[in-house]
């Protein structure tokens, strides 16, 4: 499952439902499903999605909707994968992570003087 997950910061619900093919509804119920998953509200508590959360939903979309797995055994599987997978950042993620956090630095001297 190969999908163009735009470089951005924040994905709204919809632009989520559009990248993934799951529908907004869909993404809400996985959300109180799933633990892991639970993206971040604004100050309008709109949903504001990470690439990380368009990853893991493309993730349950293949358990649930390719290998057939039940809500329980995709629960049990992203589990299990949690456990014996080591969390790698690709080095282009990496740069970007870097990237931000100096800009956030930058952002928090501005504030402070």
């Amino acid at each position: 499952m190969n999908v163009e997950i735009p470089d951005k910061l924040f994905f709204k619900i919809g632009e989520v439902a559009a990248i993934t093919g799951v529908k907004p509804h869909v993404l809400r119920y996985w959300e109180s499903e799933f633990g892991a998953f639970s993206p971040s509200k604004s100050r309008t508590q709109q949903r504001q999605y990470q690439k990380k959360d368009i990853e893991l939903v493309l993730q349950l979309k293949d358990l649930l909707y390719n290998q057939g797995f039940t809500i329980a055994g995709a629960r049990k599987a992203l589990k299990t994968s949690k456990n014996t997978s080591p969390v790698s950042v690709p080095m282009s993620d990496r740069d970007q992570l870097i990237k931000v956090r100096d800009e956030l630095r930058k952002l928090r001297e501005f504030l402070n003087d």
